[in-house]
């Protein structure tokens, strides 16, 4: 373990950017025959874009390697650097959202941070995932459910882990809402389209 507290920030902050930089979702739609899913629907990298090419394996698949990018960030640091692992979380989530092997250009974010949560405080990615839930059932949007889901994280963190998770809860929520402006712009037009719907 290494035990030089800068080293070690240091690679906790490259080495989460780096895991959460993989690109799954436009990996597996190069690797299925559909092209370049930043031509396709709203052209983001993310499983409900991916949900737009009519693959739901696709988007599962992409949902699922997509959090667990956040869980070995996390995980990975823990084991390897010791007390760094919500940097290497936080990290993650911005290498998801601005990866550099496709000019910054990334996800929302939404299923990273999810992962990051489970692997660094998982009774309040419970209460986020039921929140989640609940509100693509009511609304059958994908952005108004991840906004409703990290707005809440770093008040759930305040009172279910401790101040430094909420923290991180509130820098990852931070940066998801900005990734998120055109949503939140649509959302409060009434033009934000329904899970599955192109746009």
């Amino acid at each position: 373990m290494i035990t030089d507290p800068s080293l070690a920030f240091v690679l906790a902050l490259a080495g989460g950017y780096l895991i959460g930089s993989i690109p799954f979702g436009l990996l597996l739609t190069h690797a299925a025959g559909l092209g370049d899913i930043r031509a396709i629907g709203s052209g983001n990298i993310g499983a409900t874009n991916v949900l737009r090419t009519g693959r739901k394996g696709l988007a599962i698949a992409t949902l699922l390697l997509d959090a667990l990018k956040g869980v070995a960030a996390v995980l990975l640091a823990r084991w390897l650097l010791g007390d760094q692992d919500l940097v290497s979380g936080t990290a993650a989530v911005l290498g998801h959202t601005m990866p550099v092997w496709l000019g910054f250009k990334g996800g929302k974010g939404g299923a990273t941070a999810l992962g990051v949560c489970y692997a660094a405080m998982w009774p309040v990615a419970l209460v986020c995932t039921v929140l989640w839930l609940g509100t693509a059932k009511l609304t059958r949007m994908s952005s108004a459910a991840t906004l409703t889901a990290v707005g809440a994280a770093p008040f759930v963190a305040l009172v279910l882990s401790d101040t430094e998770h909420a923290l991180l809860a509130l820098l990852v929520a931070l940066l998801i809402f900005w990734r998120h402006e055109g949503n939140i712009r649509r959302l409060i037009a009434g033009t934000e389209p329904k899970i599955g719907q192109k746009g």
